[in-house]
């Protein structure tokens, strides 16, 4: 552990990495709860994946891949929700095809970018040692978005998220609120792939607010838990990455998993020895 305390203090790109993994851990704890308790994990998932095509047009028109991945995050988002809402019958082939679509269409583009090489690795498994300061300014902005509307509009959320039919009596702009929630997921994912990759981030998403789910009974208190596992997560794929020299961000998810399937076992033996 000194070892590793001592290149915090050298290198500037271990502190941006701890840096990221905090303020990730906090966008993670909040918007996952509510993918978890409302079980759009397969919706995040499409979003996650739609987002490559962002990607691969921004190179080859060479304009900024985080813009790219925003804009489709955020379409995608929009299309879902409308067709939920519009079709739901039809929900699960519409994210099917985004899904599809969105990660071809990414390959292409970034196969035709003349004179550039993109490593596509970087995307679909993240990097969280090569987090810039810039990328720290953008998470940090989405920190402080996703905390004020949901401070805001927390008791909305929740009643959306637990019984639509029930928010629409009352009188709640039900559909509004529901893609309001997408964008936020969606740009939650955005800044998440920085760290553990498209592939990876729907498990760095949904892993921690699973456990949390386990062992507390109201949202506020599995937002919070869900935040203090993925630091634990984070932080601790970062220390075990760096001295076992391995990807870091398939490292977090591997130590992720193996939380939950501690969690979940820990949870059934207690449940056994009640009866």
């Amino acid at each position: 552990m000194s070892a590793l305390l001592s290149q915090l203090s050298s290198y500037a790109f271990l502190n941006n990495a701890i840096i990221a993994a905090v303020m990730a851990s906090i966008a993670c704890g909040i918007t996952g709860t509510f993918v978890v308790v409302k079980r759009i994990t397969f919706i995040s998932g499409g979003i996650a994946h739609a987002v490559l095509g962002g990607v691969g047009l921004a190179y080859y028109f060479n304009f900024s891949p985080m813009l790219g991945a925003f804009g489709f995050a955020i379409l995608s988002a929009f299309i879902i929700g409308w067709v939920k809402i519009k079709a739901r019958n039809h929900e699960n082939t519409v994210i099917s095809a985004l899904w599809a679509i969105g990660m071809a269409i990414g390959v292409i583009f970034m196969y035709m970018t003349p004179g550039y090489s993109v490593d596509l690795l970087s995307y679909l498994f993240g990097n969280i040692l090569m987090v810039t300061k810039t990328n720290l300014l953008i998470l940090a902005g989405l920190n402080v978005v996703i905390i004020g509307l949901i401070v805001l509009l927390y008791r909305q959320f929740i009643a959306i998220t637990y019984d639509e039919e029930q928010a629409r009596l009352r009188g709640l702009p039900v559909n509004s609120l529901y893609i309001l929630l997408l964008i936020i997921i969606a740009c939650t994912i955005v800044v998440l792939i920085q760290i553990v990759g498209i592939i990876l981030v729907i498990a760095l998403l949904s892993l921690p607010a699973a456990i949390s789910g386990l062992y507390t009974r109201s949202i506020a208190g599995m937002i919070f838990l869900a935040i203090i596992l993925s630091l634990i997560f984070t932080l601790g794929g970062i220390a075990i990455s760096f001295f076992a020299n391995i990807p870091t961000g398939a490292t977090i998810i591997l130590f992720s998993g193996f939380g939950y399937l501690v969690a979940v076992s820990i949870k059934r033996c207690s449940i056994s020895n009640r009866q």
